[in-house]
């Protein structure tokens, strides 16, 4: 890809930008949030047209292809958000749109015989007649990567594929990617993890603010390095940092206890949690997604009807109390679904950094649209906020600035956090990002708030916890200090393996 331009009306998405990638090899992609790295993605795989500049293909040039003819020229990719229909089987996913029939009715024999073969093959071991929906989320990704593979993929693009995996996962994830490399397939890989970069590619390009502005060889190359061309300054990487322990003695903050939740089946999946946080202490929890965790954190913010147990603030009973009153008690809440529950796409940037806090912009009954101005600008300012354009509707934001929207509205603007609820607060966000958003939340800590920070990021938990709890199958399984806990000692609490 050479001299790529790729405009969203004032945005400049891509500017300039470049890629080089041989056969056979995995291939890093890393830059900022907005540097361009997922609309250069676009391009390649058929999802956008560029603007200017050319795309090459296995020495065809398909500049402004279509999604159809990508997929018919062996590019695949595979999403952040994965694309399944749960309600339907692997086989049935896999053959979606090009349904194999037999006088009208749809025959799965042949299919299922070629998706065993290429099951083997790859390493990529699913059964297909499971329902999507029953799946884990680390199988759920081998149905993708599958999905690629089956319509032909021979260059796969994969975007953010470690976010939700734990670290076994994450091992098999590397197996397979090289074993599919050794066959002479093309792997291009945009992830904000430098240490899997390092691990994994031979390769990396550096995108910044649209354009291409480096490639490393990653042999010798250090995390510093590739940090300091995505962001063009040093960054302080993630390292550990418990905080004092000058308030371990204080009354705990935030105490659970036998929490129970049920989902729409009445299946419980929070059975009998208990814990505390104090003032002052950040507490993980660590877990492969889809074991109670997302349900522990609504719970405690009043988004969740518990079933059982009790939650209090401050020594408050707040169980039954309703959100609103949660927040005025100094509640914060950063979801793990920025999309789903932590803004109004469609509002703006000014709109969404007051939601839940209308009635501190308002004069005579009507909203003070100077004061939600002002309070937007500043708060974009201050948390670095790209494009700082506060009357853009959220979505126009990348990912990671839309993250960095929901942050300044729950830890910004002078609020008195007493208890933070942190779901996933860097997923897919860049380096300098995670730097800004991890010194907020030990900013908060050392303001003597009670945090509770639940991570997919093993490092991330490892860096900032006071203690690190393990959730599986809906229950604390396991708990360490924070100074002497690892990823290869918490991994089997994680995944069962430990009980």
């Amino acid at each position: 890809m050479a001299g790529i331009a790729k405009r969203y009306g004032a945005v400049a998405a891509n500017v300039e930008a470049s890629l080089e990638v041989g056969r056979g090899e995995i291939h890093a992609i890393c830059g900022e949030n907005g540097a361009g790295k997922s609309t250069l993605m676009k391009i390649l795989s058929g999802g956008a047209r560029p603007d200017a500049g050319t795309v090459v293909v296995n020495g065809r040039d398909v500049t402004g292809w279509g999604t159809a003819e990508a997929i018919a020229a062996g590019v695949g990719m595979v999403h952040q958000h994965f694309q399944l229909v749960p309600t339907l089987t692997v086989a049935e996913n896999l053959v979606l749109g090009r349904e194999p029939t037999a006088r009208g009715r749809l025959v799965l024999a042949p299919a299922l015989a070629e998706i065993a073969a290429l099951c083997e093959r790859t390493g990529l071991v699913i059964d297909p007649v499971r329902r999507v929906g029953d799946l884990t989320v680390g199988e759920a990704q081998r149905v993708e990567i599958l999905k690629a593979l089956f319509r032909g993929a021979r260059t796969l693009i994969l975007d953010e594929p470690t976010a939700v995996l734990s670290p076994p996962e994450v091992t098999d994830l590397w197996r397979v990617l090289r074993r599919l490399r050794d066959d002479g397939g093309t792997i291009v890989l945009i992830t904000h993890k430098l240490d899997e970069v390092l691990a994994a590619a031979s390769r990396v390009t550096v995108m910044r603010a649209g354009r291409t502005v480096g490639r490393l060889a990653t042999a010798g190359a250090t995390p510093a390095d590739i940090a300091r061309a995505m962001v063009g300054r040093d960054v302080a990487l993630a390292a550990r940092d418990a905080g004092a322990d000058a308030l371990a003695t204080a009354p705990p903050r935030l105490v659970v206890r036998d929490l129970a939740v049920a989902d729409a089946a009445g299946r419980r999946v929070v059975d009998g949690v208990s814990l505390t946080v104090r003032p002052g202490e950040i507490v993980g929890i660590a877990g492969v997604e889809g074991n109670g965790q997302t349900e522990l954190v609504e719970a405690i913010a009043g988004l969740a009807r518990v079933r059982g147990g009790q939650v209090t603030f401050d020594g408050a009973d707040v169980t039954a109390w309703p959100v609103a009153r949660r927040t005025a008690a100094g509640l914060a809440h950063i979801p793990e679904d920025r999309h789903a529950r932590g803004l109004v796409l469609d509002w703006s940037v000014a709109d969404n950094l007051v939601l839940g806090q209308q009635h501190r912009f308002t004069r005579a009954g009507r909203l003070d649209v100077r004061g939600i101005a002002a309070h937007a600008a500043a708060q974009v300012a201050a948390f670095d906020i790209r494009p700082g354009d506060t009357s853009l509707p959220a979505r126009a934001l990348s990912g990671g600035n839309q993250q960095k929207v929901v942050v300044a509205r729950e830890l910004g603007g002078g609020r008195d956090v007493r208890v933070l609820l942190a779901a996933q607060p860097t997923r897919g966000v860049d380096v300098g990002a995670i730097e800004a958003i991890h010194a907020r939340l030990r900013a908060a800590r050392d303001a003597g708030a009670a945090v509770l920070l639940v991570s997919a990021d093993l490092g991330e938990l490892l860096a900032l916890s006071t203690r690190v709890l393990v959730m599986y199958a809906g229950r604390l399984v396991h708990e360490v200090e924070g100074r002497v806990a690892t990823p290869e000692g918490l991994g089997p609490h994680m995944t069962g393996a430990a009980a």
